[in-house]
């Protein structure tokens, strides 16, 4: 079977076009632009791709070898509405559907157990956890996550596992398409008002989720607001169990994390919790998580404000009180949604720079919060150590002096082609 991925330069994208190439279909795509995970692909073997929006390449792909299912992420029909791949698709009769379906054809198809990682904040780094304990102890697993790891690709589908670990996003309600065996809950706050407009609409999509759901492991505080009761299917932590305090890892959110990686998986893998956290206490973290650019830059993928709290917890649990934050908003309408929120998040950092937002998906009316914009919206102490900034060669120099003076530089992004990271990665 022939699939096309539309967006396929994208983290979700990319990871399933490499699932599908691995699972045996042949595979072929397009992105409007460069990104490193196209050249990712192309080292996999994927390389029948290309760089534009236009209907020249999949008709030519098409006329090669017919295309039997066309897979698109979220973004592709708001960022283009007039997407000249869907109406060619539409006109030869192709089968259309957002990701989330065809990776749930996959799963049914290959008879694989889902372990679902969902949840506002947290989602990468726990999915990763749960794929380093399969592959720590030698179990076959077939997995996808949100980012790379240090210790295996960015998504892999072995024929020889039984279960399916799967980064389960709730934007779009894209996680409605699956019925795991397990979900694990990494914490749920309020998040994406394009979709959800008000924050029961977002509760009651996790309780839909949940209904699907065989078992679902998940943080007491989460289910006191959804009301939900410990029984067979629910099992209900607390971030105060003295489990947790067996975990090393440095972060706060990363040990918590851990306990509810191991506290979920223990049943399905027939281990103690203490057998897992062993293993989770030699977790080497996974790309843009607190990674380490260049020696006291770190690259971060944060950009709610609870992600925001704990890598600054983490990085002041490491730097103590010389921590300088290069702040990159993900979409000018997600500032507008957490301005309230942002006024005393740095207020305990030594230096702060904003730059400009990443942008995607924007509403046009909204008004475009510029770096000085949104520096007026914090507090005293904030505006007093925050200066607004480009990504250019002063940036460079002030980020290598703050470096070398031995402060820490957190830089928060959480965008893709000509985001912060990559310009990060580019300079450093």
């Amino acid at each position: 079977m022939h699939i096309y991925f539309s967006g396929i330069g994208g983290t979700a994208i990319c990871s399933l076009a490499l699932i599908a190439k691995e699972a045996g279909y042949e595979v072929s795509g397009s992105d409007a632009r460069p990104s490193q995970y196209l050249d990712y692909l192309a080292k996999h073997g994927v390389t029948n791709t290309h760089i534009g929006v236009d209907r020249d390449f999949i008709a030519s792909v098409h006329a090669k070898h017919p295309i039997d299912w066309f897979v698109y992420g979220s973004a592709q029909p708001i960022d283009f509405p007039d997407h000249p791949e869907f109406d060619f698709c539409k006109e030869n009769g192709i089968k259309q559907t957002k990701r989330d379906d065809f990776l749930n054809q996959i799963i049914q198809d290959k008879n694989l157990k889902l372990i679902a990682i969902a949840g506002t904040h947290g989602k990468s780094t726990t999915t990763a956890m749960a794929t380093w304990i399969f592959k720590q102890l030698g179990l076959p697993v077939s997995y996808s996550g949100g980012a790379k790891l240090s210790f295996g690709d960015l998504a892999e589908f072995d024929p020889k596992s039984h279960y399916f670990v799967y980064e389960a996003d709730e934007y779009d309600r894209n996680f409605l398409s699956f019925y795991p065996e397990v979900a694990l809950i990494a914490g749920i706050d309020y998040d994406h008002p394009d979709i959800y407009p008000t924050r029961e609409s977002y509760d009651d999509a996790f309780r839909e989720f949940f209904e699907q759901s065989n078992k679902v492991v998940l943080w007491h505080d989460d289910a006191e607001r959804l009301d939900i009761e410990a029984g067979s299917q629910f099992e209900i932590i607390e971030k105060a169990d003295l489990g947790i305090e067996t975990v090393t890892l440095p972060g706060l959110v990363n040990r918590q994390n851990a306990w509810l990686v191991a506290s979920g998986l223990a049943p399905v893998l027939d281990k103690t919790t203490a057998q897992l956290l062993e293993i989770l206490n030699k977790f080497p973290g996974l790309a843009r998580r607190f990674e380490q650019i260049a020696p006291n830059v770190y690259s971060d993928s944060a950009h709610t404000p609870p992600k925001i709290r704990g890598a600054l917890q983490l990085a002041h649990e490491v730097a103590g009180k010389n921590v300088v934050v290069v702040y990159e908003g993900l979409h000018n309408l997600r500032q507008h949604f957490i301005k309230e929120e942002l006024v005393t998040l740095f207020d305990d950092v030594k230096q702060l720079y904003i730059v400009p937002s990443y942008l995607a998906r924007e509403d046009a009316n909204l008004e475009l919060l510029t770096p000085v914009k949104l520096i007026n919206l914090l507090s005293n102490i904030s505006r007093d150590h925050a200066k607004p900034a480009q990504l250019d060669d002063d940036l460079v120099a002030k980020i290598k002096e703050h470096a070398t003076a031995g402060d820490l530089v957190l830089c928060l992004s959480a965008g893709g082609a000509g985001s912060l990271d990559e310009w990060l990665r580019q300079e450093f």
